[in-house]
């Protein structure tokens, strides 16, 4: 693990810092390369038990962002993203343990044949390399990411917010204790701890030593990476999500998944942004019975004048409201006349990240997954589901927006890439 940077060090500081850190990121993934999967299960698993032991310490860090955050008038959504306690502490091991108990993706055969000339040809999976990590608010991304770079054979180096800086310094530490104890080079985790934004644009410019940026944070965030990285990107974008209500669907279950998708965790990028309603299941009640509900939460209703119609205590929406990522208790609500316009507001205004139906047609399902470009299509179940925890694949890197090179829910196997092995018995082309 790098020694801490000065807090506010100059350019050339920055500069020098950055580069010894893509300079040991390196030599740990070549290192990384000899070591086998159980080597990296057993740095995995000893992680998790440093995450345990260091329990105190991480909540003692945690606290002094919650008090920093306080004073800085820190959003409740935005603090509780922020905020580890016991149970989530908890989380943050398991997820660990979850990600060591999968089975290792690298040196995976993808696919394999025997060509006419006897050579037998394999596509390998093979870790990246170097990933940068850049993220906000979150502290479990540092264990999450950590794992899974190292799962898929690559070395990290993690950026995160100023807001977490105490608690991802403890959590770090944790990290480097578990590689040391297993044997793997501690320097295969690095986290950056100049909160100086300008280090960001000289780790952006390391191509040839990082191989890989994850940007995972607010629109403000991605797209400064994108404009200024040298590397090649794989974007966590904004996460405006939308449930359609179809004129088919069960009134109690379009209550249940619009509540839970708005309202469980409003902070997160799987919660609901938009509800659309179709006008048959706005006229039969449904519409007022959802609102209501979620009113009843503190959820603000916003919405055009036929949802104002039928739940009078929405106020008007704008078109601003239908692009935003709220990331609290607000909500956007409209009216459309068929699953159609439902896809064509989705496919105007979304990030691309989740979109749901609700409805008893299975036709109407199939047609909206077709219509739909995004990640992630929920069928009669909440957004809150895309997760990659909750797709099995122990935690996430992020949702990634983008359609090359992975897609939903970033897990281990997307944090390698591929080789061809062409394996053959003196063969010589013509």
């Amino acid at each position: 693990m790098t020694p801490t940077a000065p807090t506010s060090p100059d350019a050339d500081e920055i500069a020098a810092h950055c580069g010894r850190l893509a300079d040991r990121a390196v030599g740990a993934s070549r290192a990384l390369a000899g070591a086998s999967g159980a080597d990296r299960d057993r740095a995995l698993l000893a992680i998790a038990d440093a995450l345990d032991a260091g329990r105190p310490a991480i909540l003692d860090a945690n606290a002094e962002d919650l008090a920093a955050a306080a004073s800085a008038g820190l959003s409740d959504a935005m603090t509780d993203r922020l905020r580890l306690d016991d149970a989530r502490l908890d989380g943050m091991a398991q997820a660990v343990r979850g990600i060591a108990r999968q089975p290792d993706p690298v040196g995976t055969v993808v696919e394999g044949r025997t060509l006419p000339n006897g050579i037998a040809l394999e596509k390998r999976r093979v870790p990246i390399g170097v990933v940068l990590i850049i993220y906000e608010s979150r502290p479990n991304v540092t264990s999450d990411a950590a794992a899974l770079c190292l799962k898929a054979g690559n070395a990290v180096i993690l950026r995160g917010g100023k807001e977490a800086l105490h608690s991802n310094r403890a959590i770090a530490a944790c990290i480097a204790a578990g590689l040391a104890q297993s044997g793997l080079d501690t320097d295969a985790v690095q986290l950056v701890e100049t909160t100086d934004r300008g280090a960001i644009g000289e780790l952006l410019k390391m191509e040839g030593r990082i191989d890989l940026c994850i940007p995972r944070g607010g629109p403000g965030l991605i797209r400064t990476v994108v404009e200024q990285s040298r590397i090649p990107v794989l974007k966590h974008d904004a996460g405006n999500c939308h449930v359609y209500v179809d004129a088919r669907c069960d009134p109690a279950m379009a209550e249940a998944i619009c509540v839970n998708a708005k309202a469980s965790r409003p902070g997160v990028c799987n919660a609901a942004e938009t509800l659309l309603f179709h006008a048959d299941a706005a006229e039969a009640g449904v519409l007022r019975r959802v609102c209501t509900a979620l009113a009843g939460l503190g959820v603000e209703v916003r919405g055009d004048a036929r949802v104002q119609a039928e739940f009078p205590a929405a106020t008007t929406a704008t078109a601003d409201d239908w692009a935003t990522e709220y990331l609290d208790l607000t909500v956007a609500v409209r009216v459309v006349d068929s699953l159609e316009q439902a896809a064509q507001h989705i496919n105007h205004y979304s990030s691309r990240h989740t979109e749901a139906i609700i409805t008893d047609d299975y036709a109407a399902a199939e047609r909206f997954t077709r219509l739909i470009g995004s990640a992630n299509v929920m069928i009669n179940c909440s957004t809150r589901f895309a997760d990659g925890g909750e797709y099995g694949l122990g935690a996430e890197i992020g949702i990634s927006t983008d359609k090359l090179h992975a897609r939903g829910p970033v897990g281990a196997a997307d944090l390698t890439t591929t080789q061809w092995v062409a394996r053959g018995s003196g063969q010589t082309r013509p």
